[in-house]
């Protein structure tokens, strides 16, 4: 994690940090970040969408079966009764393992997209010219970071052959 940095003192010193603050390095468990802002899907007064499921083999449904019983346990997601649902698709990953995802495709066609303007790329590294460190976050399951409204959770709801769920957050 450190060994890129060749000054022993700055070293020593993100290394102070990191033992200090490793609970918020450790990806073991899912987090969620505690605020007051909640995800909206604004879908006006369409009627709800509802597409079946895809069909799945026994291998991919025993994947999917593991993947919906980790997002409960995790309180990621919930059982639902919405007349709202869209398909689950199991994505190969280049490592081999499995990323679990849904298919919104329908829900984003009748969703209101929100017009806040976002950062010209070129603008941000114009900002950072003088700048001698630099660091990333990357949120480990960026999305199961952020509350979804709670009335807006029955418009992510999806359908396995074991049940019906929806996002939490």
């Amino acid at each position: 994690l450190i060994e890129h940095i060749s000054d022993e003192k700055q070293r020593e010193q993100i290394l102070k940090i990191l033992w200090k603050y490793g609970k918020l390095f450790d990806i073991s468990e899912p987090s969620k970040i505690d605020i007051t802002l909640k995800n909206a899907i604004d879908t006006g007064t369409h009627r709800p969408i509802h597409t079946p499921p895809y069909r799945k083999s026994n291998k991919d449904q025993e994947t999917l079966n593991k993947e919906t019983d980790k997002l409960l346990k995790n309180g990621i997601i919930e059982h639902s009764t919405s007349p709202w649902s869209s398909p689950v698709v199991l994505v190969k990953k280049k490592d081999g393992t499995t990323r679990f995802c849904v298919d919104y495709r329908r829900l984003n066609q009748i969703t209101t997209k929100d017009a806040f303007p976002l950062p010209r790329i070129d603008d941000i590294y114009d900002q950072l010219t003088k700048a001698t460190h630099f660091t990333k976050f990357d949120f480990k399951s960026g999305y199961f970071q952020v509350p979804l409204d709670k009335a807006d959770r029955p418009k992510t709801a999806f359908s396995t052959r074991d049940g019906h769920f929806q996002f939490k957050v």
